[in-house]
């Protein structure tokens, strides 16, 4: 048979290589909740990498160094998780005292406006007063029991937490140990006729995603400053707590707002009760969202790595439609990652005799 007639070695080569390629995607996706905590470790490894490699570039065993910067990461999620429990510890005992002025407050506002359309509804009754204070009647200890005891009847939810707890600091502890080997046994698995462009490649996206980090943590900065100085100015008593979780805790997007927000509504409630308290969280939280998204994100962010504003809405919002938690969490560092493929593929497009001719 005419070996021209048909495919070449290399063109069958290749087929065969991105089928075994496309299969193995296809098995990770199946396994996608599997791959949690291995993916969580990865993010992390790549966060950290940089500071093991200092830490053993002065003398540090690898091993240490790697126990130090998993420490030090976990200090940093411990102080987090203390100022959310500090601001439920003010909050709590407050939002019991204040539950019976609450309701009579809202039964003399809605009740008449209620009857007047002929509904007779009463929120000014015993068994929701009695329900509410049995809510918050503990302490903070006894609210993390009943939290821990209902994890323990939710069998799944407790096994894939612990799993998780355990598994994310192991992960992430032998990729630090094992970061350069691991990328020189991936260096070894790509076709050598494509291994300058790619290591080309791979230099651009590791200096978009170090762009992106430091830009990231930028709007974390700009944002705890802002939200607690701006709390205070209003008279808020959490305003540092509150302030500083909410733009630390931004990196998650949405859901480290939407907690912020939680809390700074409920210290409104509870400190001033009238509305002067919710206008204030309404105007610092709303300027805060759109100071975020509009500006510090786009321009802190998305200018270092090269996305446009636009390009940084459309990812989040994309990435989030298709893949979740995780697609908003991992939206602009894969677009970095796509957007310098892109460059590549458009490099070779424009010295091709296709473009060309």
């Amino acid at each position: 048979m005419n070996q021209s007639a048909g495919l070449t070695t290399y063109q069958r080569q290749a087929i065969l290589w991105f089928g075994v390629a496309f299969a193995l995607g296809v098995l990770f996706y199946f396994l996608g909740p599997i791959l949690t905590p291995f993916l969580l470790g990865a993010i992390f490894a790549y966060m950290l990498y940089p500071g093991c490699d200092w830490l053993h570039r002065h003398r540090v065993p690898r091993g240490l160094a790697a126990l130090l910067m998993i420490l030090a990461l976990l200090v940093v999620l411990t102080l987090l998780a203390l100022l959310v429990i500090a601001a439920v510890q003010k909050e709590g005992p407050q939002l019991r005292e204040q539950i019976p002025a609450l309701l009579a407050k809202l039964n003399e506002s809605l009740a008449p406006r209620l009857s007047e359309l002929g509904i007779n509804l009463s929120f000014d009754f015993p068994g929701i007063k009695q329900f509410l204070t049995d809510q918050f009647a503990g302490s903070t200890e006894a609210i993390l029991k009943q939290v821990l005891a209902s994890l323990r009847t939710s069998g799944n939810v407790a096994l894939t937490l612990v799993s998780n707890l355990i598994m994310v600091p192991l992960v992430l502890f032998y990729l630090l140990y094992d970061w350069h080997d691991i990328l020189r046994r991936v260096r070894q698995f790509i076709p050598r006729r494509w291994l300058e462009r790619t290591m080309e490649m791979v230099v651009d996206i590791n200096q978009v995603l170090s762009q992106y980090l430091r830009g990231q943590l930028l709007v974390m900065g700009v944002l705890a400053i802002y939200y607690s100085v701006c709390l205070a100015i209003a008279g808020f008593d959490v305003a540092l707590p509150v302030g500083i979780f909410t733009g630390l805790a931004v990196f998650i997007p949405y859901i480290g707002f939407g907690t912020g927000l939680v809390l700074a509504l409920l210290a409104a409630l509870l400190q001033f009760g009238d509305f002067y308290g919710f206008a204030a969280v309404a105007v610092i939280y709303g300027i805060g969202q759109v100071l975020e998204s509009f500006y510090l994100t786009p321009r802190l962010v998305g200018e270092r790595i090269g996305l446009h504003p636009l390009a940084v809405i459309f990812a989040l919002l994309a990435f989030g439609q298709l893949f979740g938690f995780f697609g908003v969490l991992l939206a602009l560092p894969v677009s970095a990652i796509l957007m310098t493929a892109s460059r590549q593929v458009r490099r070779a497009y424009l010295s091709s005799t296709f473009y060309k001719n």
